[in-house]
């Protein structure tokens, strides 16, 4: 859970959580002028202020909001959202969540869009744009990184936990995924307390590759020795709403599924 105090209500909406193929984690006031609605025009240097205005209003409301009940949260940023009323907010080390343009309630989870054949997230954009800016800020020295074969043609991110039969199985496909132009860089994520020392023991080792191949086939590694970004690699899964493994980003910061055979991974990534 994201906030712990249970005066905080759910706005109704529908949420899912995709985990096919993935090995899951174990743990309106129109009186007011004050609220920008989605009908309003947004045209022009006017509106623009006007918006601006809106999302520091709505800002400052929640922050008194989470103020009043002892919930240590910073809004780092908010957007309007294509649903009237609704924008998406950004907080400093947690996962974003909807709220209301009145910063009376606060929706965690996901908003569906209806009407055509496919089911449409609402916050799948917004949250790539966030997505993509976390994975250019990581640095490839903290990962474990599988070069593509022969030129390079796409990187994706795989969030990974050896003890993941999923994740075992897309490792094994590996040469058939480098061997598509792929680049696979691997962030750690243990699904659970208990299989932290084994991820952490990975990367601390000098050759993480290989102690990475040793741990999947089930070989016990010695415990770490040195400082890990294991904890930073796990937190930063939280804040892209990872909760399960193996969970693969392209490069833009898309979610493109949990476990993916080769020539599937690389129609998504195409497409």
């Amino acid at each position: 859970m994201l906030f712990t105090r249970s005066k905080i209500f759910m706005a109704c909406a529908m949420s899912t959580t995709l985990l096919l193929g993935a090995c899951s984690n174990d743990k309106n006031n129109q009186g007011n002028t004050n609220t920008l609605t989605a009908t309003a025009p947004a045209t022009g240097e006017a509106s623009n202020l006007s918006e601006r205005n809106a999302q520091q209003r709505l800002i400052k409301t929640l922050q008194q909001h989470f103020k009043k009940a002892n919930i240590n949260a910073k809004v780092v940023d908010v957007k309007a959202t294509e649903v009237p009323n609704l924008y998406w907010v950004s907080l400093e080390g947690m996962p974003s969540v909807y709220a209301t343009s009145d910063g009376k309630y606060l929706i965690q989870g996901d908003v569906i869009r209806l009407g055509d054949k496919e089911l449409h997230s609402v916050s799948e954009n917004l949250q790539s744009v966030e997505n993509k800016r976390y994975l250019q800020e990581l640095k490839t020295e903290d990962l474990i990184v599988y070069p593509a074969k022969n030129k390079t043609q796409h990187i994706i991110y795989v969030f990974t936990d050896v003890s993941c039969p999923y994740c075992q199985k897309l490792h094994a496909h590996m040469d058939e995924i480098t061997a598509k132009g792929i680049e696979v860089r691997y962030i750690a994520w243990p699904r659970g307390d208990q299989l932290f020392p084994a991820m952490e023991s990975i990367w601390c080792s000098k050759d993480r590759a290989a102690a990475f191949e040793q741990a999947i086939q089930g070989v016990q590694l010695p415990a770490a020795t040195c400082k890990t970004p294991v904890r930073a690699q796990y937190e930063l899964g939280h804040r892209m709403g990872v909760n399960g493994t193996p969970a693969i980003y392209n490069s833009e910061g898309e979610y493109l599924g949990g476990y993916l055979a080769p020539d599937e991974l690389l129609k998504r990534l195409n497409n």
